[in-house]
């Protein structure tokens, strides 16, 4: 018979947790961001298009992140 694994209920904010949401709002807000902003800038060729998508996109990541930890560090029991 296998060895029973152990379980843990870990105190304070659920990393995972900010971790997949932090993925997944960044995918669903920075995109249309993204795009919107690449409109305006000059962009010629595809070099310059992905250094603008990753400044723009490393900008978004971090305000995400930051925001979805400082909801889940507020709203932890």
């Amino acid at each position: 018979m296998p060895e029973r694994v152990e379980t843990t209920t870990p105190d304070g904010v659920d990393y995972g947790w900010v971790m997949q949401v932090t993925f997944v709002t960044t995918i669903l807000v920075g995109a249309p961001v993204v795009a919107l902003l690449s409109t305006g800038a000059d962009l010629p060729t595809w070099d310059a298009r992905a250094e603008f998508a990753i400044r723009v996109g490393a900008v978004i990541w971090l305000v995400v992140a930051l925001s979805v930890f400082a909801y889940a560090k507020r709203t932890q029991e």
